[in-house]
Parts: C-alpha cells; structure tokens; sequence
C-alpha cells in the first residue's frame, strides 16, 4: 500500500497544511519547530517528521544541522558549506586581526542560524587547524592567525 492510499495518512494531512503556509508567506525561510508542528496539529513526533520528510522530497525544505528545517525557494542560495567554513569567514568580512577577540558560540548561532552546540564544535575544529586560540567555558577565543586559501578549502 503505498502512503497516498494509506488510511493513516495524517503525515501527508500535516504536510499539506504547512505546505500551504509555506506558499502563504514568501519571506518564510525556516520551517515551524517539530513541537510546535505537533501541538499544532496534535500529532506525535514522528508523524512531523514524516510530514517534513514529504517536503524534503518535494524539495520544498532540507534539514539544516543543529538548526531546524530550512525552507528551499527556487530563486534563493542556501550556503551548503559545512560551518566552520563559513565560521572561518567571520574573521575577514569582520576584519579581524591576529589577537583580537573573536565573537562569542551564542553571537555565531545567532548569526548562522545553528545551535550553540553545533557551533561550538565548529570553533573546536577552527582551534585545532590553528585559526583561533583559547575558548572554553568562560574562556574568550582570540583569532590566532589568519586563514589561508588553503584553509577556505
């Protein structure tokens, strides 16, 4: 039996809905919270994830690690970069130099949209290729040197 002939097609029900609120709001870029998909709708956390799964094939929306659901729009770029790449980029288009404080886990997830957790692990990865010094709970990080081409890679 295939999901459109299931009678327990609520997933594809819940799919419609924020399908619609997607068409419904063109400045839209992150998809409602699974809990809040689930109060809304009073499904359980599997059925929202079952919904979502159906845009994902649809291309209407991807996961984005560490953050929710991005919305896909035909016309916008969405940066596939993994995030220290993109973290990597703060220190030029910020100007920083060697020694200067580089912005704190909660400012960056702010700024990429990803959770404190996530970037965190992004800046561990940027400590360990050299690019900044310090960090820790605490503990400001300071940009140790600037990256190389290489580095961007």
């Amino acid at each position: 039996m295939t999901q459109q002939a299931s009678p327990r097609g609520t997933f594809l029900k819940v799919a419609d809905a924020v399908r619609t609120l997607i068409e419904g709001n063109p400045g839209m870029t992150e998809l409602p919270s699974l809990p809040e998909v689930m109060r809304e709708h009073g499904v359980s956390r599997g059925v929202a994830i079952r919904a979502y799964n159906v845009l994902r094939q649809e291309g209407l929306a991807q996961p984005s690690p560490g953050a929710r659901w991005r919305i896909v729009r035909a016309d916008a770029q969405v940066d596939q970069r993994p995030l220290h790449e993109r973290i990597v980029e703060v220190i030029a288009t910020d100007g920083l130099q060697a020694g200067e404080e580089f912005p704190s886990a909660s400012s960056l997830a702010k700024r990429f949209g990803a959770s404190r957790p996530t970037v965190t692990k992004a800046l561990e990865k940027l400590e360990a290729a050299g690019v900044l010094m310090g960090g820790g709970q605490g503990r400001v990080r300071t940009v140790r040197a600037a990256p190389t081409r290489e580095e961007h890679s």
